[in-house]
């Protein structure tokens, strides 16, 4: 007999680093930098409404003319989210990533970001998984 599959929330990455949409691109480059992440929920008076990551900024910030220190979040950021919620079955969220592509699932509940699950938390629930380590 399989155990039964776990939720999201025994994975994700509780209360993420989140950024308004405001701040500017080079805000956001300096707060991932420093924190060490990849991904940034971006929030709106306390509400997701979309997500910055490296990559945005790497693309954005390549652009001529383009002034990290002038141009804000809302600008770079993609408003199509991925969002679950933490009692998402955790093989439902991983399939759903590898097939849209997508680096990360933001875990909100009762409308607040209470968790993110990317890649590297997926690599992590893999590596415990065959090694039996969930309880």
């Amino acid at each position: 007999m399989s155990k039964p599959i776990p939720p999201i929330r025994n994975f994700m990455t509780s209360s993420p680093h989140t950024i308004g949409q405001e701040k500017t691109l080079h805000h956001a480059h300096q707060q991932m930098r420093s924190l060490s992440v990849r991904h940034l929920p971006v929030l709106e008076a306390g509400r997701l409404v979309g997500r910055l990551t490296q990559r945005d900024l790497a693309v954005i910030e390549g652009l001529a003319g383009v002034d990290p220190h002038a141009v804000q979040v809302e600008d770079a950021m993609s408003t199509e989210v991925y969002a679950v919620g933490p009692e998402a079955p955790l093989d439902e969220v991983a399939g759903e990533m590898a097939e849209k592509k997508y680096g990360s699932a933001v875990v909100v509940q009762n409308g607040k970001v209470v968790g993110i699950f990317t890649t590297i938390d997926l690599a992590r629930s893999l590596h415990d998984l065959l090694h039996g380590r969930l309880a």
